[in-house]
Formats: C-alpha cells, structure tokens, sequence
C-alpha cells in the first residue's frame, strides 16, 4: 500500500517472486471510467474505489492459505477494512516515503495514468497504518531490491 509512486508495483513483484507466490496489479483491476478519470486529473471518489476494492479483496480471499501479493493505494483505513473484510488474512507493506521523492518520482514517470498533480490529494487522504493493522512500514528510499529485502524480513517477524 501506499500513494502512487512509491514502487508498489516494482516491489510488489520482487516480494512475490522473493516470496514464491503470484502478483497482481490493483492498476488493472480497475474500471475504464475510473482510469480515465484518474488520467484527466480527477481523484476517485470513494464510490468509485468500491467495486474496484471488491475486485482486489475477492483476489486476496482466493489466496488465503496460498499467499499472494497484490499493490494497492489502500490510503484509508476504511478501504483496509473492506479489504480485511473480504480477505481477514491480509497484510499491509506500507511503502513510505517524502512527499517531495515521491513527487520527484512521479513527475518523472511516463507511460502512468496517474498525474504528478495527484499526487498531494494521495497524502491528503493517506492514513498510516494503525497499531491493531496486521502490517509493516518500510521507507522507499533505497533501492527496490533493498526496499523487498526489509520488507521480507519484517514481514518474516509478524
């Protein structure tokens, strides 16, 4: 989890082949009318994100007791909750970092629907895991092969 341009999907995919179990992109569980919207520079509503986080908790409960890891905003606690309550097992990697290397990092970013001028309204609306939230926090700062190496090895003391 975390806001866009944190490398939840370049470390998603190092943890799940780290980890030995499959990937998905939340990114393509989307609808079209919510990829536009996004892409024109218009954040999602949370009616938007519903059938979207419906999508990605109906994944996580086909994994349980296989493991999978899936990239996802999840910045509200209520969107982690509807995706606990679909899939009660889940596991939040909070990957975290400045506003300002994230922004850096977006702005640079070709070839994503998400516009940097997005960006702010992500940590506007960003709430840090809260202490009964099965999860991690791990700073983007490193490298990704740095970022999944802490991540598995926190993830490994849960």
């Amino acid at each position: 989890m975390g806001v866009s341009g944190t490398g939840k999907t370049t470390v998603g995919r190092l943890l799940a082949a780290e980890l030995g179990v499959p990937y998905a992109e939340a990114d393509e569980f989307h609808s079209a009318a919510n990829i536009e919207k996004m892409r024109s520079g218009t954040p999602l509503t949370d009616e938007d994100r519903w059938p979207w986080l419906d999508s990605l908790g109906a994944w996580a409960a086909s994994r349980a007791g296989l493991g999978g890891v899936v990239s996802c905003s999840a910045l509200k606690r209520v969107y982690r909750d509807r995706l606990r309550a679909a899939a009660p097992g889940v596991v939040f990697l909070h990957l975290s970092g400045s506003r300002e290397l994230i922004t850096e990092r977006q702005s640079a970013r070709e070839g994503h629907f998400m516009p940097a001028s997005l960006i702010a309204s992500q940590f506007e609306a960003l709430e840090e895991l809260g202490a009964d939230e099965a999860g991690v926090v791990v700073d983007v700062t490193p490298a990704p092969e740095e970022i999944t190496a802490e991540a598995v090895a926190k993830l490994r003391k849960l």
